[in-house]
């Protein structure tokens, strides 16, 4: 049975934006080995749209970002939306009872499945079908966006805290 994890960067005061976290070269390498151990990623709809930019090669980009590319484009990624009619190579739409589609999800692998977008984990948080939390915390203060939790979340239990690189300390929560 899969493992449902969410996990994002984030700033001190809660915030998530991708613009606003350059990972260290610590951290990407962390980001490329955990991609490559997992089964696969679930986004919501504005995340998947970010992320479709390692569906194509750049011809700027060095040789991590080429590793990262390959490891995201060979997992399997599943993307809950109720607008997209499409989605993007080695990756499957899921529409209609959202609950049902998970747990079937779940219940077909095995691994962690990243589970990727504020509003996402937050219907998934209200199904308790999240099984881990793990927030990236940068040294940034941004004051405003889209915070990590988006929504009530349910009492959770630290399980583990490890710095990774020179800035970020990875913190993990699962429901208490």
């Amino acid at each position: 049975m899969a493992k449902f994890v969410y996990s994002l960067n984030q700033s001190l005061d809660g915030f998530v934006d991708h613009m606003a976290f350059r990972p260290d070269p610590v951290l990407f390498r962390h980001f490329i080995d955990d991609v490559r151990g997992q089964a696969g990623i679930l986004y919501g709809r504005r995340m998947y749209e970010i992320m479709r930019y390692w569906d194509e090669d750049q011809s700027e980009w060095d040789a991590p970002e080429r590793e990262y590319a390959a490891a995201w484009q060979s997992k399997p990624k599943w993307v809950v939306s109720r607008t997209l009619k499409s989605v993007g190579p080695n990756a499957s739409l899921i529409e209609g009872d959202l609950e049902a589609a998970i747990s079937e999800l779940k219940a077909q692998h095995e691994g962690v499945i990243e589970v990727a977008g504020p509003e996402l984990a937050h219907g998934l948080t209200e199904l308790n079908l999240v099984d881990e939390y793990r927030l990236y915390l940068h040294p940034v203060v941004l004051g405003h966006g889209k915070p990590f939790f988006a929504g009530p979340r349910p009492p959770l239990r630290l399980v583990a805290s490890d710095r990774i690189g020179e800035q970020v300390i990875r913190l993990t929560y699962v429901p208490d």
